[in-house]
C-alpha cells in the first residue's frame, strides 16, 4: 500500500499565502492618515532635577530669549576676529545668542531654598509649578545680586510672590542699591526690606549653603557653595554669563559688569577653583539646564555640560 504524500509545514504555509494573495490584491487601498501638526518650534522642559548628597536640586527655566549682537555685550575688549573665532569654536552664530534665566531651587529636606527669581512672577511660578512646587512652599529666597533679571519675580500686581519666605542677600549688595535710586530695587526689594537678613563672605544662607563674595559684576555680587554629605555644588550666578565667551576668555569684558577689571579677576578665581576641584556648577545664564563642569583650556576654561553624572551615586 502506497502511503499518501503529506505536505511539509513550509509547503502548507506557502500554499496558504498563495491562496490569500488574490484577496490581498483586491483589498481597497489604505487611506493615508492626516499629518500630525507641528508643535510650534523648539521646546524643553522648564525644570531639571538631581540629587546632591541628601539635597534635591532643581534648576528652573524662568525665561529665555534671543540676544542680537552678542559682541556688544560679551568680549567688549576682544577684536571682531577673535570674537568670531570663539563663536565658531563653540558652534554658535556670531550675530545672535540665546539668553537663559535659571533660578535654582534646593530642597534640604527641612527648607525649600530658592536662589534668584527671574524676570517676573509669571516665569518663576510657572517653572516652580512644572517642577511640582508652589511659591508659598518656598521657605528662603536668596538673592545673589539685584539686577532686574534676578529680582523681577519677587513681586507683581498680586503682591509678594513668596509670601511665606524669609529673604536673604549680601549686606554690601543691599546697601549699594538702597542708595542708588534704582527703579527696580525700589519697586521689588525696598517694600520687602523688613523681611531680609544680610550676609557677608562665608556666612550661611541656610544649612549647607555658604556665601562666597564674588564682586565685579555688581559690588556685592555673591556666589554660593552648596554642600550635602560629601557632595558639593557651586552656584556662580553671574560670575560668568556665556559659555562660549566668558568661560574660555575670563578676561573679556562684559557690558553688564559694573567693575570690569574686578569682574575678570573674580571670574578667573572662581572658575579656576571649580576646575581645580572638579566641582559641578550652575550658572544662571548657562545653556539650560545650566549645569556643568569646567576644564582648564589654554589661558581660560572649557565648559563641559553635565550628562549623566548626576544620575550616579556620589555625584559632586
Amino acid at each position: 500500500m502506497i502511503e499518501p504524500v503529506r505536505p511539509t509545514r513550509r509547503q502548507m504555509l506557502a500554499g496558504a499565502a498563495l491562496l490569500a494573495a488574490p484577496a490581498l490584491l483586491t483589498l481597497p487601498p489604505r487611506r493615508a492618515m492626516a499629518a500630525a501638526p507641528m508643535q510650534e518650534g523648539a521646546g524643553m522642559a522648564p525644570f531639571h532635577r538631581f540629587m546632591l548628597g541628601g539635597y534635591e536640586v532643581t534648576t528652573l527655566l524662568a525665561g529665555t530669549r534671543p540676544m542680537e549682537d552678542p559682541h556688544g555685550t560679551f568680549g567688549l575688549n576682544a577684536s571682531d576676529e577673535d570674537f568670531a573665532a570663539a563663536a565658531e569654536a563653540a558652534f554658535v552664530p556670531v550675530d545672535i545668542s540665546q539668553n537663559f534665566f535659571t533660578p535654582t531651587l534646593v530642597n534640604t529636606g527641612e527648607e525649600l531654598v530658592l536662589f534668584d527669581t527671574g524676570l517676573a512672577p509669571e516665569g518663576i511660578t510657572a517653572a516652580l509649578e512644572a517642577a511640582g512646587y508652589s511659591a508659598d512652599q518656598v521657605d528662603v529666597v536668596v538673592l545673589t545680586h539685584m539686577h532686574g533679571d534676578h529680582i523681577g519675580g519677587l513681586s507683581g500686581e498680586a503682591g509678594p510672590t513668596f509670601a511665606n519666605a524669609r529673604h536673604v542677600t549680601g549686606q554690601v549688595e543691599f546697601d549699594h542699591w538702597a542708595g542708588a535710586g534704582n527703579e527696580g530695587f525700589e519697586a521689588k526689594v525696598r517694600p520687602l526690606a523688613g523681611q531680609f537678613t544680610f550676609l557677608g563672605d562665608g556666612d550661611a544662607a541656610a544649612p549647607g549653603v555658604t556665601a562666597m563674595l564674588a564682586p565685579g559684576h555688581t559690588l556685592g555680587h555673591m556666589a554660593f557653595r552648596v554642600e550635602s554629605g560629601d557632595s558639593t555644588l557651586i552656584l556662580i550666578a553671574d560670575t560668568a554669563n556665556h559659555f562660549a565667551f566668558s568661560i574660555p576668555h575670563p578676561d573679556w569684558e562684559v557690558r553688564f559688569d559694573m567693575d570690569k577689571a574686578q569682574a575678570a579677576a573674580t571670574r578667573r578665581k572662581v572658575l579656576g577653583m571649580i576646575a581645580a576641584e572638579r566641582l559641578p556648577f550652575i550658572g544662571y545664564h548657562m545653556p539650560f539646564p545650566a549645569l556643568g563642569y569646567l576644564a582648564t583650556a589654554g589661558e581660560g576654561f572649557r565648559f563641559v555640560p553635565a550628562s549623566y553624572q548626576q544620575m550616579l551615586p556620589g555625584f559632586g
